[in-house]
């Protein structure tokens, strides 16, 4: 399964979504002399604020594909994807295991422009922390989550991240020096001014490290070969391997998708 996130309408999605799977399977032939490829179901995770009414299939892009037989049809490539859209859910509707709950409500908000809103969703991730019993490992899951946090959320002020701590010191103490550390490494980048210069790679190198570290905490040790796989990965499949990360039966899943 390939998913995309989205936090706009996108009439051009079937299309782009034809472009992720076809380079996926070009990967897999060129590079891992993979036959026969593996089948992708697409699916696109939405967290806007419009409604969704963009063409559920790459055939409604096509002119006239209506209007041919169903002889014709046969030769015309086309698919339907998945749709989820996170953006309906509230925080009650949020169901399921901690680490569940806490993807979901990052993944809903954390794009959007209100710094007091996201603030407030990686408040109620901590509090969710507070349901593993393993405290070591929620200490571990929580550098995961604000490593990902500073990475993606630009909307974030210094006023929301000093909030942020203040509440991880009394909500959950045990992780109040990881998140200072990262906090301090935060201000250092200069997150607050906006600073764009180097986004694209220290997203795609904060996603490797947030895979890895689930992947730690899940199985206890990954080997080093699969660890520089996902270092070495791009952003598209970084985003399968963390999107399918509570599927993984083995360690050994995650070889599907990288190098």
């Amino acid at each position: 399964m390939y998913f995309e996130h989205k936090s706009y309408t996108d009439k051009g999605i079937a299309f782009q979504l034809l472009k992720y799977m076809v380079e996926i399977w070009e990967a897999k032939m060129n590079k891992e002399r993979k036959k026969p490829l593996p089948i992708i179901i697409p699916l696109v995770i939405y967290h806007g604020v419009d409604k969704w009414n963009t063409p559920s299939n790459l055939g409604e892009l096509l002119l006239g594909y209506d209007e041919l037989s169903e002889n014709l049809k046969v030769y015309v490539p086309t698919f339907d994807y998945l749709l989820y859209n996170v953006s309906v859910y509230t925080d009650e509707e949020i169901k399921g295991k901690a680490k569940t709950k806490i993807l979901l409500t990052l993944l809903r908000d954390i794009f959007t422009k209100d710094g007091d809103k996201l603030e407030q969703s990686i408040i109620r991730s901590i509090q969710y922390l507070n349901e593993l019993e393993d405290r070591q490992t929620g200490t571990e899951y929580l550098e995961t989550i604000i490593r990902y946090i500073f990475s993606a959320g630009k909307s974030l002020t210094k006023r929301n991240v000093n909030k942020m701590i203040h509440q991880i010191e009394t909500t959950y103490p045990e992780g109040s020096e990881v998140t200072m550390t990262l906090a301090e490494m935060w201000m250092e980048e200069g997150r607050e001014e906006g600073r764009e210069e180097g986004r694209e790679e220290g997203g795609a190198a904060a996603l490797s490290e947030t895979a890895i570290q689930l992947l730690i905490e899940k199985f206890g040790k990954v080997p080093q070969d699969m660890k520089d796989g996902i270092m070495n990965s791009d952003t598209t499949t970084l985003k399968l391997v963390l999107f399918n990360i509570f599927r993984y039966e083995s360690v050994e899943d995650v070889r599907r998708y990288i190098q």
